[in-house]
């Protein structure tokens, strides 16, 4: 019996010790030197423009994004206009600020169809002399999915994607890149992989700002060269893993003048499902997805943020905010970052409070508002007016708080965990509601109704604040 027990107990050891390892933050091991005392907005450092848009890139070696392990940038298309297909070795998000058209994600082993049965069976109904016609002269691919403004899209490292705006107005997209991310195993260097297309000196369009050029401009000293992955093979062996001719693998090699964004020739149209076929899909599958019988090959990649009746936190005089983590959207706990949308009535707040699992980083999308980071000594690291088209972090674990201004405030924040947590200091979710009156009259020798009003001051509000008299 006492072995029994012992074979027992080394098991459940065993199995306590395999849970911890595998739930340890792998973002531990990031970069060695992290100075966080003193933390600042942030615009960006250098921009491109292409014949078809512009990328504009925040500094990747400031101290800030370095030691958060994360990366950011803008990127503008014009309408007709495609982003050349490229990939990552992270995953990352992106936030559609303006603008809609069409995304293509290719996934490796996937189907290169996408049919909701609707399509099959129209085929079915046809002649087969039509049917024939039809095959040969359709174009096959993967799924190409709409986004619209206030979308969010994941995209999981290694994966070729590409964006096309079919609208009247320019396509703007924040981007936010995980390099830190346990997915990639190269280092920490930012990288991008294209297919298409690649970047020259003519491209630059000189510094936007920032205390620091962008990393490539500075490795290459003003001999900017960029090229596709194809550019570096041999022309014959590409033409033979093609089974083509040489002159065409040439073409694959020679695109770097064009850019990263190119202006279409004739306005591109694609085979993709109609919303309403996808929606009596999800109806006859039970309805919507909760993630159980989701496939990589049909995972849902786009989540809107816009939508107010989804509001994770919804008040008429402080404001809303939507969160999309992985329950919302399953992909996300296989790229294990998020994203959350916010909006602050003028003069209304967030409450003070830390993030336990996670960093963020913040994009001001509209107005303004006064921001406070505090460290783990107490100290203010960071209290700034911060503006539209501004990033700024805050690391994990380090308190903070903003009060809009007479605009209000509209932000979107990218946050490095697939299942983020905050914990509030005021408010009825806070610590001081959680803490016994006892408790925290003592700790801060303040008297029990004193005490009483720091737990029950906010109880009707959480996270966000609607504005109050001064006392």
């Amino acid at each position: 019996m006492a072995a029994i027990k012992l074979t027992i107990g080394f098991f459940l050891c065993l199995l306590g010790t395999t849970v911890i390892a595998t739930t340890r933050s792998p973002r531990l091991g990031g970069p060695e030197f992290c100075n966080l005392q003193r933390l600042s907005t942030a615009q960006p450092s250098q921009r491109f423009d292409f014949e078809g848009g512009s990328i504009e890139t925040w500094d990747v070696n400031d101290e800030q994004f370095q030691c958060l392990g994360v990366a950011t940038s803008r990127k503008t298309i014009q309408p007709d206009s495609l982003s050349l297909p490229a990939f990552r070795p992270f995953p990352h998000l992106i936030f559609i600020e303006q603008g809609e058209g069409y995304m293509g994600i290719q996934l490796p082993g996937c189907a290169e169809t996408f049919d909701t049965g609707v399509q099959k069976q129209q085929q079915q109904q046809q002649p087969r002399r039509m049917r024939g016609q039809f095959d040969e002269s359709t174009d096959s691919h993967q799924k190409v999915h709409r986004f619209k403004q206030g979308d969010i899209i994941a995209i999981p490292a290694g994966t070729v994607h590409w964006t096309y705006n079919d609208g009247n107005q320019e396509v703007v997209a924040i981007v936010f890149d995980d390099i830190n991310n346990p997915a990639n195993q190269l280092d920490m260097q930012h990288r991008t992989f294209h297919l298409a297309g690649g970047i020259s000196s003519q491209h630059v369009q000189g510094q936007q700002g920032g205390r620091k050029r962008c990393p490539i401009h500075r490795q290459q000293q003003g001999s900017l060269n960029v090229q596709s992955i194809y550019a570096g093979f041999d022309t014959e062996l590409l033409a033979e893993s093609f089974n083509s001719d040489t002159q065409i693998m040439r073409a694959l090699q020679e695109s770097s003048d064009r850019g990263l964004i190119v202006k279409v020739q004739q306005r591109m149209e694609f085979v993709t499902p109609e919303e309403h076929q996808e929606q009596r899909r999800q109806r006859r599958s039970g309805g919507s997805s909760n993630g159980l019988e989701e496939k990589i090959c049909s995972a849902k990649f786009v989540y809107n943020l816009e939508n107010e009746r989804e509001a994770d936190i919804f008040s008429r005089e402080a404001g809303k905010l939507n969160m999309v983590n992985e329950y919302k959207l399953p992909i996300l706990s296989f790229l294990d970052i998020s994203a959350e949308k916010g909006h602050l009535q003028p003069n209304a707040m967030i409450s003070p409070h830390w993030s336990i699992n996670s960093h963020s980083v913040i994009y001001v999308l509209s107005g303004d508002a006064e921001v406070q980071v505090v460290s783990n000594n107490g100290e203010a690291v960071m209290s700034e007016q911060v503006n539209r088209g501004e990033f700024f972090v805050v690391p994990q674990f380090f308190a903070t708080t903003a009060k809009a201004g007479q605009n209000g405030l509209e932000w979107v924040a990218f946050k490095t965990n697939k299942a983020p947590m905050k914990s509030p200091v005021a408010g009825y979710t806070s610590v001081f509601r959680a803490m016994p009156l006892e408790v925290i009259t003592n700790a801060y020798e303040v008297s029990p109704s004193q005490a009483q009003s720091l737990k029950t001051n906010r109880e009707m509000e959480s996270i966000l604040f609607s504005p109050q008299r001064s006392y």
